[in-house]
Parts: C-alpha cells; structure tokens; sequence
C-alpha cells in the first residue's frame, strides 16, 4: 500500500519557492522571475533607432515580431559592453509587445524560499533600488531580484505614448 502524504508537502514547497532565471549583468547577479519570463534567446542584428533613449538598444526581428531590445547595463547605469560582445535577451512581453531585455549571460534556473528574500540594502544606488524587488543571499553572492517591469518600464511608457 502506498501513501502520498508527500505530494502536499512538495505542493507547499514548491508555492513557497520562487523561480528565477539567473542572469549577469556587469558582475552582479541577477535573478529575474521565471514567470514574468517568455523566452531566453540570443538577440540577432539590433537596429539603431534615432532618437531612441539611451536604454534602448534598438530593434529586433524575433520570429517576424519586431522587438525593442533594452540593455539592461545602460538601464542600471553600467559601463556599455564591448561592440564585439552580444549578450543575451530575456523575452519579456507587456501588453502586446515583447520587449528583449540583453544581459551580459543567462545561467541556469535558481529556486530560492520566498521567505529568505530580503529588502534592497539601503546604500544601494536609487536607479538599482528601483529595479530590484529585493536580494537572496548565495553562497558566494548576492542574486538581486529584478523587478522586470521596472527595467523595461521607461521604454514601455514610451512605446505605449507613441
């Protein structure tokens, strides 16, 4: 005879985990929440576009969809990365539109108890605390939680205003 009293535990567990795709811009890492996450893929030839806020990479064909890339350094205020390195992008979609947010790296998925995510450090930088939902504590580091819709939020306003 078998029992399942298991299952309501790892049910309970898996409600008071959060997921994250594990991302690095600059040195940090970043965890940006699976959820809010369509697709993980790597940007192929952005368009410049004039008079296009700094944070806005340009243009991107995905699948016959046109995209606005925002560079997540240029968001944080992070030096540009080199010309010859492309990054990745996080398929994030608001509304309508997908939006491509281009980190430095993707890694793996990271699940993290809800319960030890603690508030943003106080000396963090203004531009940083507006973005970041909050930070988990790693063994070796810091994974700061991005709040996605603040990271794509000026470009979005933008878009929606045109």
């Amino acid at each position: 005879m078998t029992t399942h009293h298991h299952s309501d535990s790892s049910e309970l567990s898996a409600e008071a985990m959060n997921e994250y795709v594990s991302v690095r811009i600059g040195d940090q890492l970043f965890g940006a929440p699976v959820d809010q996450i369509r697709e993980v893929f790597a940007p192929q030839s952005v368009t410049h576009v004039p008079l296009a806020p700094d944070e806005v990479a340009g243009l991107l064909n995905l699948r016959g969809r046109i995209v606005t890339a925002i560079d997540a350094r240029r968001r944080l205020g992070l030096t540009p990365r080199e010309k010859t390195e492309t990054g990745m992008a996080l398929g994030v979609e608001r509304g309508n539109e997908i939006f491509g947010l281009i980190v430095d790296s993707v890694g793996e998925v990271l699940r993290r108890p809800r319960a030890e995510l603690e508030p943003v450090p106080a000396h963090v930088d203004a531009r940083w605390r507006s973005m970041v939902k909050g930070v988990h504590r790693l063994e070796k580091e810091l994974l700061a939680v991005l709040d996605v819709s603040a990271v794509i939020g000026t470009a979005a306003r933008k878009n929606e205003a045109a």
